[in-house]
């Protein structure tokens, strides 16, 4: 890890990357760059076959600059040092200071890139990223620059040892408030790490925490403890009274229930009194005129005329 110090005494902790991550991002570039380069040669040169050799030497003179030097310059710029080889790897380009490159860091690395990379097909690159402490190459020298790894795997977090059970409850009066968080973060680095000691090493560690701890206490230090018991039942004190603490902000935002929206009752609806069905008009039937009586049928009276037999 690099200990980079900023201007406000700021240390930073950057892990710079060395040749062969370095290497491996430089090859993806240059065969991206170099397939661009040779499909651009062979188009240039079906368009310009009609020049003359002196145009055409021209044309493949700027297309090399383009591709090979102006193209990487500005895609370090653009990508503030991520190129597509160094984003593959997980590598980045920065400011000795840890800020991000600019213009003229890319453009000083590029043109030297020229030189070291190119030209001498990365030999000066490679023995000068060899002897710097850095991994530096020239170009990165004379810019002020220097390829870090963003993707750094992270180490796993060993848990506190729990303390003797004839030490749980025993510093519950102890005050705690004085000790800084430096303190507290060597105290845990030394209780995961005790057992990858040498006895007597971590002996006289455990000793001089203890009594840094006894100091900001202000306790006197207990009869017949020893110094790693005492340092595990205080880290687990102070974890008890950190989890209690966060359980009673839970409990107290929990039992701040929101108010109520106002809630408006709708105005009540009087009841529609029933209709009562109205009967159907009755109309009287016509009266009907009686049928006359029929006429009376008159009978022939009987002459005095006998028919002839």
């Amino acid at each position: 890890m690099s200990d980079l110090v900023t201007g406000d005494a700021v240390v930073l902790g950057l892990r710079p990357a060395r040749l062969p991550s370095r290497a491996l991002a430089i090859l993806l570039d240059l065969a991206v760059y170099v397939t661009v380069y040779v499909l651009l040669t062979v188009g240039l040169t079906l368009a310009t076959a009609s020049l003359d050799p002196a145009a055409q030497a021209a044309i493949g003179v700027a297309g090399f600059l383009l591709l090979l030097v102006g193209i990487p310059i500005a895609v370090e710029t653009l990508s503030h040092g991520r190129s597509l080889g160094k984003l593959a790897c997980g590598l980045r380009v920065v400011r000795d200071d840890g800020g991000p490159i600019r213009f003229r860091h890319a453009l000083v690395r590029g043109a030297l890139g020229v030189v070291e990379l190119l030209l001498t097909f990365g030999t000066v690159a490679a023995i000068a990223s060899l002897v710097s402490a850095r991994g530096r190459r020239l170009g990165d020298v004379f810019a002020g620059t220097l390829v870090v790894r963003e993707r750094v795997p992270g180490a796993p977090v060993m848990p506190v040892p729990p303390p003797p059970p004839w030490l749980a409850g025993r510093f519950t009066q102890l005050d705690l408030s004085a000790v800084p968080d430096g303190l507290w973060l060597a105290i845990r680095q030394y209780l995961t790490r005790m057992n990858q000691l040498d006895p007597q090493v971590g002996a006289a560690m455990a000793a001089r925490l203890a009594d840094d701890l006894v100091a900001r206490t202000g306790a006197p230090p207990p009869a017949g403890v020893p110094a790693a018991a005492f340092l595990m039942a205080v880290v687990h004190e102070r974890q008890s009274r950190d989890a209690a603490r966060a359980f009673r902000a839970a409990a107290a935002a929990s039992a701040v229930a929101p108010l109520p929206s106002p809630y408006v009752a709708p105005a009540p609806v009087a009841p529609v009194a029933p209709v009562a069905p109205v009967p159907p008009a009755y109309v009287a039937p016509a009266p009907v005129a009686p049928a006359a009586p029929p006429a009376p049928v008159e009978v022939p009276r009987a002459g005095g005329f006998a028919p002839p037999a």
